[in-house]
């Protein structure tokens, strides 16, 4: 099983879609159908005075999503295993559906955890 995850940093994204729990909720849900992950749940919570935190939880593991309205800015975290997911096009069409004018778009390298080889032997 191959484990990918990927966080994303998204610059001078649209202030009102940032802080719309609609639209977050809804491009959480959007983001996982397109890494092509399954979605078990979305919940979002909206601050006060502003800004969003969402998470949708997968069968493959979780898509989350921390915006700061007042600062143009998100931060995408975006983690699956399994053959068939992939993480980096839910951090693209986030960055895209939240109009970012500049993203980055970052991979973290993860190993196979251990209790999933084929002989249960771990290796430095």
């Amino acid at each position: 099983m191959e484990c990918k995850h990927c966080v994303a940093e998204l610059y001078k994204a649209d202030s009102d879609k940032l802080n719309d729990e609609a639209f977050v909720r809804q491009a959480l849900v959007s983001a996982a159908e397109l890494a092509g992950a399954t979605l078990i749940d979305v919940k979002t919570h909206a601050f006060d005075p502003q800004g969003i935190t969402g998470f949708a939880l997968l069968a493959e593991s979780h898509i989350s999503i921390h915006t700061w309205p007042e600062h143009r800015f998100a931060a995408v975290d975006a983690f699956t295993c399994g053959e068939t997911t992939n993480p980096e096009l839910a951090c693209n069409y986030l960055a895209a559906s939240f109009d970012s004018s500049g993203h980055v778009v970052n991979f973290i390298e993860r190993s196979t955890p251990p209790f999933l080889t084929k002989y249960n032997v771990y290796q430095m």
